[in-house]
Formats: C-alpha cells, sequence, structure tokens
C-alpha cells in the first residue's frame, strides 16, 4: 500500500543504518535488536533504535554507542506511534475527554500517541484557544484539530433547517480561515447530523475551499451509510474536486443487511475517481457496530432545530405518530428490523440503561420486543434527553474489505472514557491492537508492515506531518513497542472497559509514557498545528 502520499518518505526510510554524525553522543534509551517496523510499508528489519531527546537519533548497529538506558526489544516491533486520524477524545466541548483524562490510558496500551479531533462537524471553537489550551496543560499523547462545520453552522446560521445566507456564508468562511491560521488540519462535516444536515453542497464546497491555501482536508460523516451511499460518495468527491482539496471518507461502511458487499460499488468509485486525479482516501475502525447518538433513528425533518424542538414534536400526537412510522421505517431498513442491534451505551438520566437493546427495555416493561416498541422506547428516551447507542449492522466481509484498500487508514472514532462507566463501543480501548491481533495475526488480511503503514505513515502523510509517522534520523520520537506474537485487544462490546495488552513501551516526543507495561503518569504530548 504505497498510492498515499507517505511516498515521500521511502527513500529516506529505507535506508536503516543511518548513524548520527556526532559519533559521541548520548542516547536518552537505545532499543536493542528491535523488530522494526518504520512506517513507509517496507519489510521488517532486526537493527537497533536510539532516542536522543525528543528525537530519532540514529538506527544501525548502537552496541558501542553511549546510552542512558538500552531496553533489549529483541522479539518486539518497534513502530512509529499509531495516529488516529479520526477521534472524538476533543470533540465540540471546550477540550472534550482528553482534558478529562489526559493520561488516556485507553490510548497508550494500543500504542496511539497522536490523535485528530474535532470530527463530524463538532469541534472547540476558536481552534487556537483549544490548541492553547494543551500547550498550558498537556496530555499523555499529540493533539491535532478540525474545525467542525457544524459548530460553524450553528454559531452563523442556527440549527434550523435553512440556507445560509450571504453575510453567514461570509462568516463562516472567516472563521473556517481563522482556524486554519490557527493551525487546524482542515474541515469536518457530520451530514447526517443537525445542523451540518441542512447544509448544501455548494456551501460545504465554499467552505473546503477555503482550506486549500493551507492545505486543508475535508474529512467527512458523509449524509447516508445504508441506501445512499453511493450518492454521499459522490457528493464528496464533488466537493473535494470542486474545493481543490483533498477529500476522506470517514469511518466509511455501509448499514443494512440487505446491503451488505456494497463497499465493492463505492470503492471502485474511489480507486476511479483518484484515477480521475481527484485525490479522495479514506478510513476504517475494524469492528461491525457503529456508535453515535439515539436521534440516528429519527427522520432528518423532525431534527430542524436541534434536540429541544425534535422533543417538542415528540409531545404533539400527531408528529409523535409520524415521527414514529419513520423511525420503525429507519428500523427495519437500515438497523435489520432486529431491536436487539440497538443497544444503548450511555445515557445520562439512567446509569441502568447503559448495555440494554431496545429490545431487552420492552421485554424489562412486560411488552413486546418487535420494532414498534422499538420505536416506541427510542422515542421515549429522546423526550427524556437521548443517550449514546451501539448499533450492530455491518459485516465483517465488508469491514475487512474496506481496510484492505490501498487508499484506507485505521481510525478509531472513539474517545477516553471514564473507565468503568457506562457500556461504551470497544473501539475506544482496542482499535489499534485489533487491527494488530484479528487482521495481521489471526486472519493474514494484511502483513504487519502494511498495517502499521495504515496506522501511521499514511495518516501522517495525508494530514501533512513531515516530522512523525516514520522511524528515520530526525524525527520525532514517537514509538510503539509491542509483542507481535501476544497484542491483543481486550475490550468487548459486553465487557468494554478493558485495556489492551501487548504494548509494552509507547514513548511520546522521546518520553516513555509506557515503560515495561507500566503507565508512567507523563505527559509530554504535544498540541500540532497545521501551517501551509
Amino acid at each position: 500500500m504505497r498510492s498515499l502520499p507517505a511516498l515521500i518518505f521511502l527513500v529516506a526510510a529505507a535506508c536503516v543504518a543511518a548513524p548520527d554524525s556526532q559519533a559521541q553522543t548520548t542516547f536518552s534509551v537505545i532499543f536493542e535488536n528491535a523488530l522494526l517496523v518504520d512506517g513507509t510499508g517496507a519489510p521488517p528489519v532486526i537493527t537497533d533504535v536510539g532516542v536522543v531527546g525528543d528525537r530519532i537519533g540514529a538506527l544501525g548497529d548502537l552496541d558501542h554507542r553511549p546510552a542512558a538506558r538500552r531496553i533489549d526489544a529483541t522479539g518486539l516491533v518497534v513502530a512509529p506511534g499509531f495516529i488516529d486520524i479520526h477521534s472524538h477524545a476533543v470533540g465540540g466541548g471546550a477540550t472534550g475527554s482528553l482534558a478529562a483524562r489526559p493520561i488516556a490510558e485507553n490510548l497508550i496500551r494500543q500504542g496511539v500517541t497522536t490523535v485528530f479531533g474535532g470530527q463530524d462537524g463538532s469541534s472547540p471553537w476558536p481552534i487556537g484557544e483549544a490548541l492553547a489550551y494543551f500547550d498550558a496543560n498537556p496530555a499523555a499523547v499529540n493533539v491535532g484539530l478540525f474545525v467542525g462545520h457544524g459548530t460553524l453552522r450553528a454559531m452563523a446560521v442556527g440549527l434550523e433547517n435553512q440556507p445560509a445566507s450571504d453575510p453567514a456564508l461570509r462568516t463562516m468562511t472567516e472563521m473556517v480561515t481563522r482556524a486554519m491560521e490557527e493551525g487546524a488540519f482542515g474541515m469536518s462535516s457530520g451530514l447526517e447530523y443537525a445542523p451540518g444536515m441542512f447544509a448544501t453542497r455548494s456551501e460545504l464546497t465554499h467552505l473546503a475551499k477555503a482550506t486549500a491555501p493551507f492545505g486543508g482536508l475535508y474529512i467527512s460523516h458523509v449524509r447516508d451509510e445504508g441506501g445512499g451511499l453511493m450518492d454521499s460518495v459522490e457528493e464528496l468527491i464533488a466537493i473535494a474536486r470542486g474545493a481543490g482539496v483533498a477529500g476522506q471518507l470517514t469511518h466509511h461502511k455501509i448499514i443494512g443487511k440487505h446491503r451488505w458487499g456494497g463497499t465493492e460499488e463505492s470503492l471502485a468509485r474511489v480507486d476511479a475517481v483518484r484515477d480521475e486525479g481527484v485525490d479522495v482516501t479514506l478510513d476504517v475502525y475494524p469492528y461491525t457496530a457503529s456508535s453515535t447518538g439515539l436521534t440516528i433513528l429519527f427522520p432528518g425533518w423532525s431534527k430542524d432545530g436541534g434536540l429541544a424542538a425534535l422533543q417538542e414534536r415528540l409531545r404533539d400526537p400527531e408528529l409523535r405518530a409520524r415521527i414514529r412510522e419513520e423511525v420503525i421505517a429507519h428500523i427495519n431498513s437500515e438497523r435489520g428490523g432486529d431491536p436487539k442491534t440497538i443497544v444503548a451505551a450511555s445515557c445520562p438520566f439512567d446509569a441502568s440503561l447503559a448495555g440494554k437493546s431496545l429490545a431487552r427495555m420492552a421485554e424489562d416493561k412486560g411488552l413486546q420486543p418487535d420494532v414498534p416498541t422499538a420505536a416506541d422506547q427510542a422515542i421515549d428516551l429522546v423526550l427524556q434527553g437521548s443517550c449514546q447507542g451501539v448499533f450492530h449492522s455491518m459485516s465483517d466481509d465488508d469491514v475487512t474489505r474496506v481496510l484492505r484498500s490501498p487508499h484506507a487508514m485505521v481510525a478509531s472514532d472513539g474517545g477516553v472514557p471514564e473507565f468503568g462507566r457506562g457500556a461504551p463501543h470497544p473501539r475506544s480501548y482496542g482499535t489499534f491492537a485489533r487491527v494488530l491481533a484479528r487482521y495481521v495475526r489471526s486472519m493474514d488480511a494484511l502483513s504487519l508492515e502494511d498495517a502499521v503503514y495504515r496506522m501511521s505513515g499514511a495518516p501522517a502523510a495525508r494530514l501533512g506531518l513531515t516530522d512523525r509517522g516514520v522511524i528515520r534520523p530526525g524525527m520525532r520520537a514517537d514509538l510503539a513497542v509491542f509483542d507481535p506474537a501476544t497484542v491483543q485487544d481486550n475490550s468487548t462490546f459486553l465487557a468494554p472497559h478493558q485495556y489492551a495488552s501487548g504494548v509494552i513501551h509507547v514513548v511520546v516526543n522521546g518520553t516513555l509514557v509506557l515503560d515495561e507495561g507500566r503507565i508512567t503518569g507523563t505527559r509530554p504530548g504535544r498540541p500540532l498545528r497545521r501551517h501551509p
């Protein structure tokens, strides 16, 4: 897999023995006899990896070089720290879950060293202030941000289904430009969510174009990941083409059992449009369930004005009946007609509901667990404030197919959950370890070097990170050291609060945040800023 801009790294990275010019340099740490998987997709080699300060100092035979510490890495892989190109560790709040839990143990134990937040159209604002927060309050991992289209639209237009006026469009354009000047890596959109769903293609193209002078990426949760997937893919392609920017189909999937296999068509379209010169790529998480708010079950028109407006409509008997019929239709069409596949991850108003499906909730009330009753349960939950849900509606064949696309990267779409609270999607705890355990070791669907590339060099190149994502002298020392025979995701849908295992050491900017399997408590992460 070398179709992405990561090719720029190949020449330098292919040279394993690249000793530094100062023979007397004392290394902070040397990993000896490591199986180096350098993040370029090149085959592994056995070598030493030396760290000086926050940089890779040298590769090669470092037996006789002075070092403050030497770590025997025989049998272990030394890879670039993994880069999560779609994370909710930093989202629409001021700083998000990473600020509350800056040690980010769930990320570190997977080998993740960098996360990119502000996804699905929801970001902090202003971007500069959010990044400054992490200057003053570092986390254990590095942080980059996208500016969220939905956040901008909520401020400039509101939550209503109405076109952006010319003054509102100018305001949003100025906000995008400011965000990019302050270091955003591009613009995200969430077109299944209000208010992003109310934007026209023209509006999105206009705003994405404002990121072009900065080399920004347009990353989108598209309008429809079910029956309208191909139309949604075409929309992203048109926006990327029209704005003159790179486009990313984030958490690419197809939902609905009767549509399984549809990723063959969507991936073929990506291949074709890339041949036409439109720079479109994608990312994927290695699970057959998604996670989002329960309001995803509700028709778009009912969310005009946001959650409060939806709740008001549900209190009107006539509108409630209409909405109920559309929720029933959605469950039948997109969720396989099975209420057991829709599970509450967390409900702020009732912690006891976490982990229960809509079918189970109906049964607990002595009701039939059928689709109409499930729709009633969903309506009642939304009236109480709504819940985060887990939705089992994808196939493993589609996930594997997307993961193996030459244009695909790995992303979690997760965050930094409070350990032990609720029943969150296991992706927050297991995504990167799962790729290595299941798709490399068990299924042989990916080679080790290809998987590492999709989790490091590929996202780094996509984001324009010139000093991270591959291992070569002079690059930032972000490293994941793991046992390829034992690395494992342990988080499950039934027991999600379990850390990954098999990652032994993690280095962020030259500092060990995981040492012999122990969290060190250090917080050397930095905010990353994109500049043209």
